[in-house]
């Protein structure tokens, strides 16, 4: 039998604990019964050239290890490929990892590539941007461009700023159109899910499954501040589907329309697209090791 070889890609500047020596930790829970290598992702320039050696087909499994983007990105470039996405999570939200039942101790995430196996999950597209996890306009995605623009991490810092932003934003007018059925909305944020969570067991969509085919949209609409406990205790509760402020709809292909350009977030990222957002799901577009029980 051939031995597994595993790339980890470790990406030192990601996520909220930067204190950890992740080189020598890794190094320190490598199991010889594989084949491994260890590549430092320590430059952004370097990217690219990163990328393609561990896409290329020397190894069975590339394993990002770092935070949410780390995760994001080596999935993309691991999509259509042979080789499997491990997760090591070193994320403020961990979103996918949570998702997907990773662990989230170190020891336990290297445990499983020995342990799990490899299933396939969709990836959603946004603009020709990709997301295994979440991407949306509205509040959560002003929140998402002040959190990256700041210089402490982690769910606390997150919880106060959206408690500070929530008194001036304004909800926008959206013209929607899923699969053909077009509506129009006033919404507070419009959230296009593959999986369920925006990360820290923050439940968006409830209901989605990332091998269902299927992208999930959520539209929270508008509310006052007295509903936001309410509104926390079913989303972190995952209940936000009971909510009569959240609308759901799914579909292969969601088109929003806005008046003006402006921010939007994809798997915790932030950027800045135009008035027409349109968002895609392309099936069982990449392998990822996950826990024997998982279901999706």
């Amino acid at each position: 039998m051939n031995r597994k070889r595993i790339a980890f890609v470790i990406n030192p500047n990601s996520g909220s604990d930067k204190k950890t020596d992740r080189v020598k930790l890794i190094r320190s829970l490598i199991n010889y019964s594989y084949d491994s290598e260890i590549i430092l992702w320590k430059n952004i320039s370097d990217r690219d050239e990163i990328f393609q050696n561990v896409s290329t087909g020397e190894f069975d499994i590339a394993v990002a290890v770092g935070g949410d983007g780390t995760v994001s990105q080596l999935a993309e470039v691991l999509c259509e490929t042979d080789v499997a996405l491990g997760i090591i999570p070193f994320g403020s939200g961990n979103g996918l990892a949570r998702h997907l039942g990773i662990p989230l101790k170190p020891a336990a995430a290297m445990k499983l590539l020995e342990t799990g196996v490899v299933k396939k999950i969709d990836r959603g597209r946004i603009n020709n941007r990709s997301f295994f996890c979440t991407a949306g306009v509205g509040f959560d995605a002003r929140i998402g461009k002040l959190f990256a623009e700041s210089e402490t991490r982690g769910f606390w810092t997150y919880g106060k700023m959206t408690l500070s932003e929530f008194r001036s934003y304004k909800a926008e007018n959206y013209s929607i159109e899923i699969d053909g059925k077009k509506l129009e909305r006033t919404a507070f944020l419009m959230t296009i899910a593959n999986a369920g969570q925006y990360g820290n067991n923050a439940w968006i969509a409830p209901k989605a499954n990332v091998a269902d085919e299927i992208l999930h949209f959520s539209i929270l609409l508008p509310f006052r501040w007295w509903n936001m406990v309410g509104i926390a205790g079913k989303m972190f509760g995952k209940k936000l589907d009971t909510s009569r402020f959240l609308e759901s709809f799914t579909g292969k292909k969601i088109t929003i329309t806005r008046k003006s350009e402006g921010a939007i977030h994809y798997d915790g990222e932030p950027d800045f697209m135009g008035t027409e957002l349109i968002a895609s799901i392309d099936s069982a577009a990449l392998n990822v090791v996950v826990p024997n029980n998982f279901k999706g």
